[in-house]
């Protein structure tokens, strides 16, 4: 069925392929032999870009997926058996990972129901009643997604605030930046102003859905917390043997602000996307259009009638809600081709 539809997906940026300057340096890694297990030059090389970009005391963990990132996160700022995450009702770690949270590290996750997907300090604080209670978990980590599931952005100031709290309360916070390009792209900001400055313990650097073939970076912003990552991304099945390949994909794209190039890029055409269906009669955008998704609902028989020529996720089947993503790659004559489709299919 797939080989029927318009050939650009809407359904995910994980769709996308790979961007020609990470792949060209993928093939230039593999050049002879070099060290295993991150003891290589481009390893090294990514350290220092890491450095660059979230500050002089951080320290890369190069991993081999989102889900891999946010468990050796998590691991690392989780001391005992008995504490607790509290993070939004939609994050990726509570919906979309397959219980790893709790099966891997063996914690519970306090979900909080959220109208944007969006932690507040309240959010966090009123979690704490049960604190120094032995018949209740400790919460000891707030976590949260930069780009939220919704499509919404944390601004550096909410994260601060959200730090602080965390602090306040001997906790910490745990950034997942599966689209943490996406964020900085569209607040113009930098990636150490989202983090490191907003006070984030530890963050992960979304690069797959950023145009890399595989690979992220769990990029820990506290000294006291690196010396346990190498043994901690051991243990969560996460140390990639030839390690260079995945190390020069991500290091294509902290060079010369590719991967901020690409975040513009896909927001871009997520806002054009936007912005050619505002206004149509029978579909209504649900939230603010801050990264590369637009969340539309719309009738269901429109909506099967789009899913026959086009790629992407139903949100919620009650509500007609859709899900249609970006990527580095989706041109604006993909996005046209898609906005005529769907008035056309609104007229009908």
């Amino acid at each position: 069925m797939i080989e029927t539809l318009y050939p650009k997906s809407f359904a995910s940026d994980n769709h996308a392929g790979a961007h020609p300057s990470v792949v060209a340096a993928a093939v230039a890694a593999n050049e002879g032999d070099a060290p295993a297990y991150g003891d290589d030059r481009w390893t090294d090389v990514l350290a220092g870009q890491i450095r660059a970009e979230f500050g002089d005391a951080a320290a890369s963990l190069v991993v081999l997926n989102g889900t891999g990132a946010n468990m050796l996160s998590l691991s690392l700022l989780l001391g005992r058996r008995y504490e607790a995450v509290i993070c939004p009702d939609t994050a990726h770690i509570a919906t979309h990972e397959t219980g790893a949270a709790e099966r891997v590290l063996g914690v519970k996750l306090i979900t909080v129901p959220t109208p944007d997907g969006k932690l507040t300090p309240g959010d966090v604080t009123a979690r704490l009643g049960g604190r120094g209670n032995i018949s209740e978990v400790q919460p000891s980590v707030v976590s949260i997604s930069q780009v939220t599931e919704l499509g919404t952005c944390y601004t550096p100031d909410e994260v601060a605030a959200l730090a602080d709290a965390a602090h306040a309360h001997g906790m910490a916070l745990h950034v997942d930046g599966a689209r943490l390009a996406n964020a900085a792209a569209f607040l113009g900001c930098s990636l150490r102003e989202l983090t490191t400055d907003a006070g984030v313990d530890v963050v992960s650097f979304g690069a797959s859905k950023n145009g890399a073939m595989v690979g992220e970076a769990v990029v820990v912003l506290r000294r006291e917390l690196a010396q346990a990552g190498p043994f901690l991304r051991r243990q969560t099945l996460q140390l990639a043997s030839k390690m260079r390949f995945v190390s020069a994909q991500i290091s294509a794209l902290l060079t010369d602000g590719l991967w901020r190039r690409n975040a513009d890029q896909a927001n871009a055409m997520a806002r054009r996307l936007a912005d050619g269906v505002a206004g149509l009669t029978g579909l209504a955008i649900r939230w603010p259009v801050e990264s590369n998704a637009v969340f539309a609902s719309l009738p269901m028989a429109a909506v099967d009638e789009l899913r026959a020529r086009f790629a992407f996720h139903v949100w919620d089947e009650n509500t007609g809600t859709v899900r249609w993503m970006t990527a580095f790659d989706t041109t604006p004559e993909d996005v046209d081709t898609f906005v005529a489709a769907i008035r056309q299919v609104l007229k009908s």
